[in-house]
């Protein structure tokens, strides 16, 4: 099969000595997909793997390397709040409240210690087109089942629908942690898992998805730093052009959907995300049965 891989050859960048690599041209357009999809409940590592695989390439490195610009973009628009938090600790400023920095530090340890542990295990049999699919459908059911559960809470007059992230405690965000462990497995969304566990706890959905962009600091940027020390010899060297091309596109793209994701969330729910999962699950499989992903890698 020729695939789109035919139409992007490009002799630029580190795809003419690294034949694993997307080249310049396949790393702007990853790097557009990371950012498109990091921080919305889609699963971005799931959309990677299969542009990737479009593009007739299987780079789990490179999937996992880009992610770093799209965090920096969350960075910098939360900066404000990270250098309260760094300032509350330099204070020693409790006043009854757990430090931010705390909280994402509680968080970011359960996913950390499992992808450390299984890292290799995961890559080998999980970075795949059918995995994503399956999970894709998976966790657009789930999202449905949460806004339905939470639809019923509602109207039930249930209270505590309001947490804010300043209220939240340590078990609160273990069990965001905890949530975000199922994220390890792809096309399950970082984001989503987070988010529906914050939602879960009762917090409102413009405070969970914030905690899950922030969250997201030390998790995204451990994963590019255990990847890129496996894999130094190419990140540092045939890789690097690539990389510092995807991370860029992945920066920018990130900076612009971040604002409006926020404000989208500020009336409605996931529920167009969750029927779009689905959809975007069941024509992934049908490409895998036409063979239009070819056979690159898992």
């Amino acid at each position: 099969m020729l695939g789109i891989s035919s139409l992007l050859q490009d002799p630029v960048g580190a795809a003419a000595t690294d034949p694993e690599a997307p080249g310049l041209v396949g790393s702007l357009i990853l790097g557009v997909v990371e950012g498109l999809t990091e921080f919305l409940p889609v699963s971005s590592t799931g959309h990677l793997i299969v542009t990737n695989r479009l593009l007739g390439h299987s780079d789990p490195t490179f999937e996992v390397a880009i992610q770093a610009g799209a965090i920096t973009a969350i960075a910098v628009l939360y900066w404000q709040k990270i250098l309260a938090a760094l300032r509350g600790i330099a204070r020693s400023e409790g006043r009854g409240r757990v430090n931010l920095l705390v909280l994402l530090i509680v968080a970011a340890l359960p996913a950390a210690v499992v992808g450390v542990l299984f890292d290799d295990l995961i890559e080998e049999l999980l970075f795949s087109a059918e995995t994503v699919a399956t999970t894709l459908i998976v966790g657009g059911v789930a999202l449905l089942g949460l806004e339905r559960w939470l639809a019923k809470r509602a109207e039930q007059g249930s209270a505590g629908l309001q947490h804010e992230v300043e209220n939240m405690t340590l078990r609160q965000a273990l069990v965001v942690g905890l949530f975000q462990c199922l994220a390890l497995i792809p096309g399950t969304s970082r984001s989503g898992a987070t988010i529906a566990g914050a939602l879960v706890l009762g917090f409102r959905r413009t405070a969970a998805a914030e905690f899950s962009f922030l969250v997201g600091l030390p998790i995204l940027y451990g994963a590019c730093a255990l990847k890129a020390m496996k894999d130094w010899e190419r990140i540092s060297g045939p890789l690097l052009s690539d990389f510092l091309v995807g991370s860029a596109a992945s920066f920018v793209t990130a900076l612009v959907i971040v604002g409006p994701f926020v404000r989208y969330l500020q009336r409605h729910t996931f529920a167009a995300f969750a029927w779009y999962r689905i959809v975007a699950g069941l024509l992934l499989f049908a490409l895998i049965a036409l063979g239009w992903l070819g056979d690159v890698g898992g």
